[in-house]
């Protein structure tokens, strides 16, 4: 433990006060990025679950050192982290084309709780540690992501066509590129002429063929209304 955080790590004025603004500062850096991204929880929401996880750990302490409640200190962190799920959930939600949403803001505002009880705890060193760790995957570990994504060898397209020659002319057009059907869902059209009948492939590409001129081949179809990756 780095010995320049020794003289915070007891409960007085001086060691609330830095615990609650380093409380704040971790979380809005954490909030930031996902701020940037214009996602459902951004700044103010990491900040106050952060905060909030902080005053928790605080409190026990209180109790426990000042107040002398001899109760066990990890309860009340331990129904932060449970309770924190709810607020995760609702910014995961499924698109119309069955997409998810809102994993990583999730699993952000959860980190941001447990970095906010160990600040709370005196844990300084590994508050700081996890929120450089947190931006780190956040920013560098995305791209790392978006470009093993670029190279998957198995992909998910959701096309909207009009008839049924359509969908032959584009199993014709995986066979001649050689894409391998692994799975596919069809909805038939409700007979309106307002909405057209959908399908999602779950296809294998080969080495040679990319996803981008993949779905540029399969718009030429002719009666495909749209293609996009999952």
């Amino acid at each position: 433990m780095l010995s320049i955080f020794d003289s915070l790590r007891d409960v007085n004025m001086v060691s609330v006060t830095v615990r609650m603004i380093l409380a704040v500062l971790c979380g809005g850096i954490i909030g930031i990025e996902r701020e940037y991204k214009r996602r459902p929880a951004g700044f103010r929401t990491h900040i106050l679950i952060c905060l909030g996880a902080a005053m928790t750990t605080l409190t026990s302490q209180f109790l426990y050192l000042e107040l002398h409640y001899y109760t066990d200190m990890a309860r009340l962190g331990a129904q932060v982290v449970a309770g924190v799920g709810f607020i995760g959930a609702g910014t995961i939600i499924v698109t119309q084309h069955q997409r998810v949403k809102g994993l990583t803001t999730a699993a952000g505002l959860w980190a941001s709780a447990i970095i906010g009880l160990a600040i709370g705890g005196g844990f300084y060193e590994g508050a700081l540690f996890a929120t450089f760790l947190i931006i780190l995957a956040e920013l560098l570990f995305s791209k790392l992501e978006y470009r093993m994504l670029e190279n998957a060898p198995e992909i998910n397209l959701y096309m909207e066509y009009t008839d049924r020659t359509c969908l032959e002319q584009v199993l014709k057009l995986y066979r001649e590129k050689n894409v391998k059907v692994l799975n596919m869902e069809i909805t038939r059209a409700t007979g309106s002429e307002h909405h057209n009948a959908c399908a999602i492939f779950s296809l294998r590409l080969n080495k040679r063929c990319k996803v981008e001129l993949l779905l540029d081949a399969i718009h030429r179809v002719e009666g495909v209304a749209a293609v996009e990756e999952l």
